[in-house]
């Protein structure tokens, strides 16, 4: 499946692009905005607070799950500074039972269900993932 199969992000959506695929994805595999997941939860204060961080997916079913979309310039193209705050916020979660997988913006791009269903699957096919982080 390709992006073809996924809908127009609406006027109203404030996400990123690839943020739409993945929620797209996710209502396609079946899971229920607000009932299953939140988007965009900010997590100890959020961005504005020292320490706090915004989750893009965060699961309620299954409570230990959180998806980060990993978009290729802001993630990747912006230096160690970035992948360590990433790598930083997993870890943070992982203190608290929460698993965090990352999917990268050109899996999203090349076969979404597919990558969404493995990040359900607790299954991190990520640049950052398979580094092993």
């Amino acid at each position: 499946m390709t992006t073809q199969s996924i809908p127009e992000a609406p006027a109203s959506w404030m996400g990123s692009g690839p943020e739409w695929i993945c929620y797209s994805a996710l209502t396609q595999l079946g899971k229920v905005p607000e009932e299953d997941f939140v988007y965009q939860n900010p997590l100890m204060g959020g961005r504005l607070d020292k320490g706090g961080a915004v989750i893009d997916f965060l699961f309620k079913n299954p409570p230990d799950l959180a998806i980060n979309v990993q978009g290729t310039y802001y993630h990747y193209g912006m230096g160690v500074e970035t992948a360590t705050r990433d790598v930083l916020g997993r870890i943070q979660l992982a203190s608290m039972g929460i698993i965090l997988i990352f999917i990268d913006e050109d899996s999203l791009e090349e076969n979404p269900i597919y990558y969404v269903q493995e990040a359900l699957r607790y299954r991190d096919h990520s640049r950052l993932g398979s580094r092993g982080l």
